[in-house]
């Protein structure tokens, strides 16, 4: 799929100029700084060496005072708690993070996990109920409960207190609950309203600890996790985040807890973990436990603090991993067959599909690899409890939960974000709402929108590629959402010697600049350029810079993201 490349708008020489001499750096790395909002020496300060001191005051998040009074009155009473979070990664790390601190306090507490396929998202009726069969007098929802107004209500009226710790937008109406920890809730004046679940869960604690006058580095213990459900949610990493984040991986790092160091080892996951390490490597792991199996493994993994029993965790977690994989394998190849055989699907703005076999915990896979082949809204179903329901996804830019909205009439219930969402209805709806919900994106997507940017930084001459760019650019991570790898652009290039077609889609070629350096390129599924680079065909590449360490030899190489041919 051929994409359009987006130039960032150059900065002013004068300014570049001046942030270098006051950096000592290449005007190269000056120009990106200034791209992304840093255009003074105490600005790449701050970005280049975040402080955990950064961090803003817990208690400036609307309701944080009651919160912790409402715990600390549940601790006093001897009431039973109970910590309930969704089931994937930012909902498990969460309830491992705040049911790990509190637990440490207070004994009479346990965590809830809800059924990926019997409750579904969120807070669920059977949750409520086994709240109540078991004495539980306060509920501290993790990632989720900000919609819940309905199950609250009812828990309220049956001598339940709550919680709610979430960060999603919240509707209309807030859920009676004691407490609503949520920074997008109107009337909050916490500075960062990016945080993850997770990363809410970390100021709950935090709070905690400074009523009672713990000391505040003993939430720091529970970074990795905060890192795990940042890097895995796809929040931005930006402001608090970049802080959080940054110092959580050095904790994954250095000493990860043992749950986390036993699924990297069963992972076979070394080297030094970013972001993309974690999103790749880690995060799938922990979500197939509940894709698969259920998501109170992964939440036993995070809590364990024994070697045998976390690597036992870490294997079964890791079994069901490769299970969601073959999977995930399969019924992407079914639904990229369905859509090449049916012309109209082909052709359409979007993508909806039915199955009755799919399995329920990979269809949001699935949709995402979908749209890696056809650029466009999905959304892939499967039946469960004689209904159709499954997973939706979206491409930058386009709303599709607003799209699902107005297809509303045909479902049961639905819910989620601008670029992803969940929905159920009945089967024999399914092709009316394939209908409408085509005709309502093709109605409201641009031409655009259907196209594929990819966004490139900076212009870069071969001969600039050295090991001391990489060294700085390397010093700009974390990256992701708000701070994503450079991406550059090498003009006029010829491949040196043959390039290599790898497992029959990728590609391997050699570029030579005019200083007589030698630059090595990866190309993932663009094995379709090699007849033309083989002629010795001139082409652009844009790519991020990665370095590459084979029998103990580093070398700097282009991760290729596309490739243009000089006509």
């Amino acid at each position: 799929m051929q994409k359009k490349w987006v130039y960032k708008k150059s900065p002013e020489p004068s300014e570049v100029q001046s942030l270098a001499n006051q950096l000592n750096i290449e005007a190269t790395l000056a120009a990106i700084l200034i791209q992304r909002g840093i255009g003074n020496f105490e600005e790449a300060r701050t970005f280049f060496r975040p402080s955990l001191d950064s961090l803003h005051d817990a208690f400036l998040m609307k309701d944080m005072s009651k919160a912790v009074e409402v715990v600390e009155g549940a601790i006093v009473a001897g009431d039973k708690i109970l910590i309930y979070g969704d089931y994937d990664v930012d909902g498990t790390t969460a309830v491992s993070l705040v049911y790990g601190f509190l637990s440490r306090l207070y004994p009479n507490i346990e965590y809830y996990i809800p059924d990926r396929y019997t409750e579904g998202y969120g807070l669920s009726a059977q949750g409520i109920k086994y709240a109540i069969d078991n004495n539980i007098k306060l509920i501290i929802t993790l990632d989720c409960g900000i919609k819940a107004v309905k199950l609250v209500t009812e828990g309220v009226s049956l001598g339940l207190d709550f919680i709610i710790c979430d960060h999603h937008l919240p509707g209309p109406q807030l859920p009676p609950a004691a407490a609503v920890l949520d920074t997008k809730q109107i009337g909050c004046n916490y500075p960062y309203k990016e945080l993850t679940g997770c990363g809410v869960g970390f100021k709950l604690i935090q709070a905690i600890c400074i009523h009672r006058g713990i000391p505040i580095e003993t939430t720091y213990e529970f970074l990795d996790l905060v890192a795990v459900s940042i890097a895995a949610d796809i929040v931005p990493i930006t402001g608090e985040n970049r802080i959080l984040s940054f110092f959580g991986l050095k904790k994954l790092n250095k000493s990860p807890r043992l749950g986390l160091k036993a699924l990297l080892d069963v992972g076979k996951i070394s080297g030094l973990l970013g972001n993309s390490e974690v999103v790749f490597g880690l995060a799938p792991r922990i979500n197939a436990a509940g894709r698969i199996d259920h998501a109170k493994s992964a939440v036993a993994l995070l809590l364990s603090n024994n070697d045998n029993e976390a690597a036992a965790w870490a294997e079964s977690i890791n079994q069901n991993n490769s299970l969601r994989k073959e999977k995930d394998s399969n019924i992407t190849r079914e639904a990229l067959a369905m859509i090449a055989e049916t012309e109209p699907q082909t052709n359409a703005s979007s993508t909806v599909l039915y199955k009755e076999d799919w399995h329920k915990g990979v269809v949001g896979i699935v949709a995402s690899r979908c749209i890696e082949k056809y650029y466009r809204p999905t959304i892939i179903l499967t039946q469960s409890q004689n209904k159709a329901t499954g997973s939706a996804r979206s491409v930058p830019g386009y709303n599709i939960y607003e799209a699902i909205s107005a297809c509303s009439d045909l479902l049961d219930t639905f819910g989620g974000h601008k670029y992803a969402a969940g929905l159920t209805l009945p089967i024999d709806k399914v092709t009316d709402f394939q209908k409408k919900f085509e005709a309502v994106v093709s109605a409201s997507i641009t031409e655009e929108l259907l196209t594929p940017i990819l966004e490139i930084d900076h212009e870069l001459a071969t001969e600039s590629i050295n090991e001391d760019l990489y060294k700085i650019l390397r010093q700009m991570g974390p990256f992701g959402p708000g701070n994503m790898h450079p991406v550059f652009v090498t003009k006029g290039v010829k491949a040196y010697a043959e390039p290599k077609v790898l497992k029959g889609q990728h590609l391997k070629f050699t570029v030579k600049s005019s200083a007589g350096n030698y630059v090595d390129g990866v190309a993932f599924g663009l094995s379709k350029y090699a007849e033309a680079l083989q002629e010795g065909q001139s082409f652009d590449v844009a790519y991020t810079l990665e370095l590459n360490t084979f029998r103990g030899e580093r070398s700097l190489q282009m991760m290729v993201k596309d490739i243009k041919l000089n006509t």
